[in-house]
């Protein structure tokens, strides 16, 4: 089962997830996107709300359409996507983490990068 928030339209919720599995490499470069009949059934939202979310992939060049094949993940899209995530963390998580970091008195030494 598949949970949305309030906060954020499920269009971009289920773009955002989409997102996160192009940079996982799934699927990869070249490749077709799931159906939006298919995504529709899994996420069980409407085929309209999965229609507007891979047309916010192919907004930001991550996929692109061919006409009876489907939506296909794009050449460099991991890498672009990797570069826009990057950039996004640095000028807006990066901040916020690190203020509370330093609220908590907590450094580098008291993290474990390599924790599960």
């Amino acid at each position: 089962m598949h949970s949305w928030n309030d906060q954020t339209p499920i269009y971009q919720q289920l773009a955002d997830r989409l997102a996160a599995q192009l940079l996982d490499g799934s699927p990869p470069e070249g490749d077709l996107m799931p159906s939006v009949r298919s995504l529709a059934s899994s996420y069980l939202i409407n085929p309209l709300t999965v229609s507007r979310a891979l047309q916010a992939l192919v907004d930001k060049g991550l996929v692109e359409s061919h006409r009876g094949v489907g939506m296909l993940v794009r050449p460099g899209a991991r890498n672009r996507l990797l570069q826009s995530e990057r950039d996004q963390f640095l000028q807006r998580d990066w901040p916020a983490l690190r203020a509370r970091l330093q609220r908590l008195g907590l450094t580098a030494n008291d993290l474990n990068w390599e924790a599960q």
